[in-house]
């Protein structure tokens, strides 16, 4: 007769409790059992004394004579010190599945693809729109000679009617600003 040191489940719905029991290895779980040797409450606190209770000199008599402990049951054994178990390693556990896989790859996809796009349009630079209207900031003056610095440095050897036309107008607008900044410190 196999022997074994399982859990046989008690209690009602949603509120498990179980006995610690000795037991043919062929019966079934909740079924005839030859020993209750201790009970296990999973609903108390992992610190709490009570969780699990268990008479250590008839588990160490059970397992002399050949039972064999579950794992959950190995486990409680090992806690308070009557057999060693030796920890599983399933390096395989934290890997994701084939379709988790699957969705990543096509993020990455998708983030390559877009990424080639912002790439290709910071290529090729649009022609930028010469303002017309004067911006309402207060350094408007540092502003525009950033930005006629940032054209400058973007012409070629040869000087562009349109850079020099920008800074005609940046130069004319710089005036208009400082004098509506003034009105409203004035306000």
């Amino acid at each position: 007769m196999a022997l074994s040191m399982r859990l046989s489940r008690g209690g009602s719905k949603k509120r498990p409790y179980y006995r610690i029991v000795i037991a043919d290895a062929r019966s079934p779980r909740d079924g005839k059992f030859i020993e209750k040797i201790g009970t296990y409450n999973p609903l108390l606190a992992k610190d709490d004394e009570k969780r699990v209770v268990l008479d250590g000199d008839r588990a160490k008599h059970w397992l002399s004579v050949g039972a064999q402990p579950t794992d959950r049951v190995a486990r409680f054994l090992d806690v308070i010190g009557i057999k060693e178990r030796t920890a599983k390693n399933n390096p395989n556990k934290g890997k994701p599945g084939e379709k988790a896989v699957e969705r990543a790859e096509e993020r990455a996809e998708k983030a390559k693809a877009a990424e080639e796009a912002a790439a290709a349009a910071a290529a090729t630079p649009a022609p930028e729109p010469v303002a017309e209207e004067a911006p309402a900031a207060e350094d408007t003056q540092a502003e525009a000679e950033a930005v006629v610095a940032a054209e400058v440095e973007a012409a070629t050897a040869e000087p562009a009617p349109e850079a020099e036309q920008v800074a005609e107008a940046v130069a004319e607008q710089a005036p208009a600003a400082d004098a509506s900044a003034e009105e409203k410190s004035e306000g």
